[in-house]
């Protein structure tokens, strides 16, 4: 018979198994419910009816908004650890924290690789083979009919994979164990495989990320209210509503759709540009001088000072690479979670690590928006498709999934990758590592080099007369708006 004291260890086991899954529950349900806010400001109205699409629609819906929130987790995932092994260092014995503990940590990061995998392999292909799908011919035409066709697709494209990662194991790694591994399916193919989709979204992160840095310079100059200097808004303003006044009387007496030498909706699409121009500029009247004068400038200032420490803490990652072996992300493991602080400056230094993830995240999904190939999957409010909405899901997801390990590669944390983050064969090669520290800085530095010359570079190319050689997205970048007014233009 057992004795109670292995009787009390096993309730109390239970008990704390049981909290932890309430934790887990209770935070994700708060991601699932903001994700699905989001999703439905930013889906079609029109994609709502009720015949067997909006089945599919809404199916489609719970998918991706269950994705979304995954994506959120994984993106909350380290900074949540960071802080808990912060507190757990400050209050070690306190009674309100106990169910903060590493069990529960290890859980998260356990239950973000699964999920992430669930949804990136089986919930999102699901989806979209699910909404494209219309049935087999010589079926009957419904649910039923769909769902075989999806399952059908989900099976050809699961082969497909487990085909090409077979013959890229068989030709990279030929030895005896590595062979024999090949017949494992879970413990080889399906981490194998999430380690190069991993890696995929470190590379992806390395092209999105130093583009965004320098794009978060353009955006928050467009967000926030620029300092009138030498600048009449008044006149600006005339000049705006007398070009309103114009397009709105050449709307109201046409007499065909091609009057003017214009289709309507081109004129509306004017007048609405010019609306906007103008509330954009009465507002930047009607801001006060602590809002023109301070704001701006000090917003600017810190995204500079922010930016610029994130490069020099991937500097000073290099040289540790050369001379510690700890500093690679798959080296020798630290002390357990509240054991000891991760940060020379504490809670300080958690804080900014914590900053500087967050940060790294939003100026790579700007970036990612910012490139010519991704720019069309930039969603619109009750404008996106279903279709689009899964392929940006499944995009955040790549990137939300190696923002930790991009994290540690980079050194911007000391926190060790939990779970099956941390079993990626490649974060052991030290030239993969090294390298990638070293494209980081160097990319980075060149998009801010040509981002605070640009304008110098504008000067001279028109002091030369070679103003017309620009690229397009000189322009973009500095927010210039195309009107047909050419007195409008002369006052912008």
């Amino acid at each position: 018979m057992e004795s109670q004291d292995e009787v009390s260890a096993r309730e109390q086991h239970f008990h704390s198994q049981v909290r932890e899954f309430t934790i887990c529950f209770l935070l994700f349900a708060a991601l699932y419910a903001v994700s699905y806010v989001v999703i439905t400001r930013y889906r079609r109205k029109s994609d709502e009816h009720e015949d067997e699409e909006a089945i599919v629609n809404r199916i489609s819906l719970f998918l991706s908004t269950f994705t979304l929130a995954v994506s959120a987790g994984a993106v909350l995932l380290l900074p949540f650890s960071i802080v808990s092994n912060e507190v757990l260092l400050s209050f070690p014995h306190s009674y309100y924290i106990q169910w903060l503990n590493g069990s529960l940590i290890h859980g998260l990061w356990n239950l973000s690789s699964l999920f992430s995998n669930l949804c990136l392999f089986v919930l999102m292909p699901f989806a979209f083979f699910f909404l494209e799908s219309e049935g087999f011919a010589g079926l009957k035409k419904g649910i039923r009919a769909r769902i075989l066709e999806t399952l059908v697709m989900l099976v050809l494209l699961a082969l497909l994979i487990l085909g090409m990662v077979w013959v890229a194991s068989a030709l990279v790694d030929r030895d005896a164990a590595s062979m024999e591994s090949l017949y494992d399916l879970w413990e080889f193919y399906l981490p194998y495989l999430y380690s190069c989709i991993s890696l995929m979204g470190c590379l992806l992160l390395l092209l999105c990320t130093p583009v965004g840095l320098s794009r978060m310079f353009t955006v928050m100059g467009q967000l926030l209210v620029k300092p009138a200097i030498l600048e009449d808004l008044d006149e600006q303003i005339y000049i705006i509503t007398l070009e309103e006044e114009a397009l709105q009387r050449r709307l109201n007496g046409r007499s065909s759709s091609a009057e003017h030498g214009a289709e309507p909706p081109e004129q509306e699409q004017e007048l609405e540009n010019v609306r906007a121009l103008k509330t954009k500029l009465e507002r930047r009247k009607k801001a006060s001088a602590w809002e023109r004068n301070l704001v701006y400038p000090a917003v600017m200032v810190l995204l500079l000072i922010v930016t610029s420490v994130s490069v020099l803490l991937v500097a000073c990652n290099i040289l540790r690479l050369l001379v510690d072996e700890t500093a690679m992300p798959k080296g020798t493991r630290g002390p357990g979670i509240g054991s000891a602080s991760l940060s020379a400056f504490g809670f300080v230094g958690a804080a900014l690590e914590i900053i500087l993830i967050f940060y790294l995240m939003v100026s790579s999904v700007v970036g990612f928006y910012s490139l010519r190939f991704f720019g069309d999957f930039l969603p619109k409010k009750d404008d996106t498709t279903m279709t689009k909405i899964i392929g940006n899901c499944v995009s955040l997801l790549v990137l939300s999934s190696a923002l930790p390990v991009m994290s540690r590669t980079l050194g911007i944390t000391r926190f060790d990758l939990l779970g099956d983050f941390g079993r990626f064969n490649w974060l052991g090669n030290f030239y993969i590592v090294l390298s990638y520290n070293l494209l980081f800085a160097v990319v980075t530095t060149l998009c801010l080099v040509r981002k605070f010359t640009s304008a110098v570079r504008e000067e001279l190319l028109k002091a030369l007369g070679l103003r017309k050689l620009r690229l397009p997205t000189a322009c973009r970048e500095a927010g210039t708006a195309r009107l047909p007014a050419n007195g409008h233009q002369k006052a912008l």
